[in-house]
């Protein structure tokens, strides 16, 4: 998978080599139809997507990576299994200020039907949060209103 130190340098500096739009356009495209079945890369995908306007050879590396980590992964995916109830399971997470460049922070939540993952989101946060504590309760409604 893509490094976490590298996806935080991810952004649009000056000095960036350009590469292909439509290529890297349709290479996200692809990702985000994948990241409807492979919950193990909505975040990255999220990530690499806010770049579509201003695609680099940076960016086109790190869609490279997360190709290769889908080429290692062959054959897995999600498994509903029958467990005998129905207990219905969130769970959130939220980073604070996790965009170096507007400082806007990403959260996302996954929930559980009997023991089975059965949705996911991460999405980058529309303003910025003044606390981790507000960012975090901005990821736990989101997850909430997915509950109910």
């Amino acid at each position: 998978m893509v490094e976490m130190k590298s996806l935080a340098r991810l952004g649009e500096y000056l000095d960036q080599i350009p590469t292909d739009k439509g290529k890297y356009q349709r290479l996200i495209g692809k990702l985000i139809y994948l990241s409807h079945t492979q919950p193990d890369i909505a975040y990255v995908t999220s990530v690499v997507s806010q770049f579509m306007h201003c695609s680099s050879e940076d960016h086109m590396n790190a869609v490279t990576q997360i190709l290769r980590y889908l080429k290692g992964t062959l054959g897995k995916g999600i498994m509903f299994s029958k467990n005998g109830h129905l207990e219905i399971t969130g769970y959130t997470d939220a980073d604070w200020a996790g965009n170096i460049f507007d400082r806007k922070s990403t959260s996302g939540y996954f929930t559980f039907v009997g023991g089975n993952l059965v949705t996911w989101k991460s999405k980058k946060h529309k303003v910025v949060a003044l606390s981790s504590a507000e960012t975090e309760f901005q990821g736990i409604a989101k997850g909430l209103c997915e509950l109910l």
